[in-house]
């Protein structure tokens, strides 16, 4: 829309002024604008005070003058310029229960006008003035009502909806036309006012996303056609910001979908219709990720990949892909499990020894490396429900623990904060492998655990003490009585000797004394039994 201003001459200079194109009894009203027409009938004061006058203009004289204003300053100032279209200019009021400009031109020190004598009535004039040849009259909520002034081959050149109703009209010979229950009569009065705009994408240009689906509402019940499609030019090209928002214009898009309206590039921001299946590129994310050289970056994505595979586990329409998310991130598992066999293998040769750190180094790092990948994906598995399968793997390692005991623990005790994990997991019932999984997994790795205990509470970060020494514990008396009594023996001589950097027990070794001396809760066979139990 064009914008209108008014000079005038004052000591030889010329002053301009913005002038808006609607007028309440309250001020001056810039339409369209963002300020919401219930206003009229809450506010009590003017939004900014007038200055005072010697004698208010009356109606008579705005109709007749181009504009009285110019013969002092205006009483209000609108928060953005007055845009309109071409040709229009500033429109006429007519109000009623209230004398016609009062408001904007009363003294400072008046008194407060109560609610029920504020206006209800606005009247607003589109195009040229005096040129309208129909009127339509809106009816909203608590009496709220607005007269448009328009003009008949506007409305029904741009707007399905009045070409129905005005060939209604001309049947019933009515002179003018009135909508009711309109929700937003704001917005209703501003998509009529864009069917006289030659440009709407400049008009919508700086309006925000929520006020720009509030056009389209209303556009869409008008069947306004060419204000749709310029907002949904204008949705497929601005930022959506936050969830909420985002959410509010895939819906108000879809809901014109089924009308047969091209909407296809504004969803393209959310859906793809490439036909890559999703396991490739969760795939390619996770091999990124554990290639990833840089070791903050690579942190940080680990923490943020984690974080949205959890919010997906939530979501019922992720359930069918969790085969494919399971089955791809396993696949990374056995790469990481190859790798750090094919490493700890090299570590432990002959001559690898006697290498410069030059060459030892990078291997070393890169067991790390592989080690912090594994936990990263256990940990995936974990939060997926899925991880049994990790632990029978990782149970049936029984090469890679034999080369364990071979390398500087330096260099080695990062896998032991999978083994420690994993326990954890079998205590806190996060997954369930069987007996003779948990078996085979305490044997395989308990003692390498324990020879490097002191190094993963030093060394590692992330290490937990009294997580893991519960979940070791509550691992071993999942097992039958006769296993817990072998492991928790077999520990007591690595703590007596070991102290602190050996895993504290205890409450599992008291919870097993007390199984087996104390309460049994299957009747013993043997009268050495019955006696040790009384």
């Amino acid at each position: 829309m064009a914008e209108i201003r008014l000079t005038r001459v004052e000591q030889g200079q010329t002053k301009i002024r913005n002038v808006p194109i609607a007028v309440t009894p309250e001020g001056f009203w810039c339409c369209p604008s963002p300020v919401v027409f219930q206003k009229t009938l809450k506010t009590q004061n003017p939004l900014n005070k007038p200055k005072p006058s010697s004698s208010p203009p009356h109606k008579a004289t705005v109709q007749r003058k181009q504009n009285p204003m110019t013969e002092r300053k205006t009483p209000f100032t609108p928060s953005r310029s007055a845009l309109i279209s071409d040709g229009q200019r500033p429109l006429n009021l007519e109000t009623t229960d209230a004398p016609a400009l009062s408001a904007s031109v009363a003294p400072e020190r008046a008194p407060k006008p109560k609610l029920e004598t504020l206006p209800r009535k606005v009247a607003i004039e589109f195009g040229e003035p005096g040129t309208s040849d129909m009127k339509v009259i809106l009816l909203g909520k608590q009496g709220f009502c607005v007269k448009l002034s328009v003009h008949k081959n506007v409305l029904m050149e741009c707007s399905s909806f009045f070409a129905v109703k005005l060939s209604e009209q001309q049947q019933s010979g009515l002179s003018y036309l009135e909508v009711d229950d309109c929700e937003d009569i704001e917005i209703y009065v501003e998509t009529v006012g864009l069917m006289y705009c030659k440009e709407m994408k400049q008009r919508l240009i700086k309006q925000s996303v929520s006020r720009v689906l509030r056009i389209l509402k209303v556009a869409e019940q008008l069947g306004f056609n060419s204000c749709i499609h310029s907002c949904l030019d204008y949705l497929e090209a601005v930022p959506w910001v936050g969830e909420e928002e985002e959410e509010k214009v895939v819906s108000s898009v879809l809901r014109l979908q089924g009308e047969g309206i091209g909407v296809s590039p504004v969803l393209k921001r959310v859906s793809s219709e490439a036909s890559k299946p999703q396991k490739d590129t969760l795939c390619q994310i996770i091999e990124l990720v554990l290639k990833s050289n840089d070791e903050r970056s690579r942190r940080e994505m680990k923490s943020v990949v984690l974080k949205l595979l959890r919010e997906n586990n939530g979501l019922p329409n992720y359930a069918g892909s969790a085969d494919i998310c399971n089955e791809t991130i396993y696949s990374s598992c056995r790469s990481c499990f190859d790798s750090l066999l094919s490493l700890f293998k090299q570590a432990t040769e002959p001559e690898f020894a006697v290498n410069p750190m030059d060459i030892k180094e990078p291997v070393t790092k890169q067991i790390a490396l592989e080690s912090d990948n594994l936990s990263w994906l256990l940990e995936i598995l974990a939060d997926r429900q899925a991880a049994d399968e990790f632990a029978v793997i990782w149970a049936s390692q029984q090469e890679l623990a034999t080369l364990h005991g071979k390398l500087p623990i330096v260099s080695r005790y990062h896998i032991s904060c999978i083994t420690a994990r994993l326990f954890v997991g079998i205590g806190r019932g996060e997954l369930l492998p069987s007996k003779d999984t948990r078996q085979l997994l305490l044997q395989t790795w308990l003692q390498p655990l324990i020879n490097d205990y002191s190094w993963l509470q030093h060394g590692c970060r992330s290490f937990d003490r009294k997580v893991v020494e519960e979940g070791i514990g509550r691992t071993i008396l999942t097992l039958p009585l006769e296993d817990q009594q072998s492991i928790l023996l077999s520990w007591l001589g690595s703590f007596l000797k070991a102290g602190d950097n050996c895993p504290n027990l205890q409450r599992a070794f008291e919870v097993w004394w007390r199984r087996t001396f104390v309460r049994p809760y299957v009747e013993p066979q043997g009268d050495s039994f019955q006696s040790s139990d009384n």
